[in-house]
């Protein structure tokens, strides 16, 4: 059950960007893996995984329709009760402010969006068509701007992606975002570069990364985990269903979570 507004919630999410702890969220992508996570006393917010959601209805990641997205993380709002839900809206889709608009309809308190590496004064204002539309709504919606100057980059030197994130972001927040979401495998040299020329970024923890703790001691305001947490469930789900098929058994340590 709900008890606090949209606001409230939404203010609750930018708490925990600006809170010297880094936030650590665990993406989900239904309504029962959200209810697990729920359940753990140490989420604070959740956090919703594009990939993980078009994978779930047969889209590949990043051509799921907004409205098939939209009315799975209203499910997901509507089992959170109080906790804020941040949700992976893609690229924000044709008109950003209006996917901003329909977002906070359905208790979206902030989101990810990518820039794709679009020209960046289109990506600014894409930026600030989200802040103006979360305004007029009148919801401090809690805007992590992804920057693709990494996982898009095409191989070009790093000292490249570097200075492209930094530019991006610090426009990104000036327009109005909340956080700088910079994904990819990031070392504590580069990690420390974009902190000190960004300010308050957010990162993925992927295989050959840093620890939370350690990019906590650098300064990064959140942690999340997208498309992995439900590869590592497909993974247990795929392996037992193989030890299945060799006459195995459930394991008796299986828990009723569903």
């Amino acid at each position: 059950m709900t008890t606090i507004s949209i606001e409230g919630r939404a203010r609750r999410l930018r708490e925990l960007h600006a809170a010297p702890e880094i936030l650590r969220v665990v993406n989900v992508w239904d309504v029962v893996s959200a209810k697990a996570v729920l359940a753990l006393p140490d989420t604070r917010a959740i956090a919703t995984a594009g990939h993980s959601i078009a994978a779930s209805f047969g889209y590949d990641d990043g051509t799921i329709p907004l409205e098939t997205t939209l009315d799975m993380v209203g499910r997901i709002v509507a089992v959170a009760g109080d906790i804020p839900v941040t949700a992976d809206l893609d690229d924000g889709y044709a008109d950003t402010g209006d996917t901003t608009r329909r977002a906070i309809g359905v208790g979206i308190v902030g989101a990810n969006m990518e820039d794709r590496l679009r020209p960046f004064d289109e990506s600014v204002a894409r930026v600030a068509a989200v802040v103006a539309a979360a305004e007029a709504e009148g919801v401090p919606f809690a805007l992590n701007a992804r920057t693709d100057a990494f996982v898009r980059g095409g191989g070009r030197p790093v000292e490249e992606s570097i200075a492209d994130a930094i530019a991006r972001g610090r426009a990104y927040l000036d327009a109005g975002a909340d956080v700088v979401f910079v994904p990819g495998v990031l070392d504590a040299e580069t990690t420390s570069r974009l902190v000190e020329g960004i300010g308050r970024i957010s990162v993925i923890g992927l295989p050959g990364a840093l620890t939370a703790g350690e990019y906590e001691k650098l300064g990064v305001a959140r942690i999340s985990y997208g498309p992995l947490t439900q590869r590592v469930a497909l993974t247990a789900f795929q392996d037992v269903a193989a030890d299945l098929y060799r006459d195995g058994v459930i394991p008796e340590s299986t828990r009723a979570l569903n």
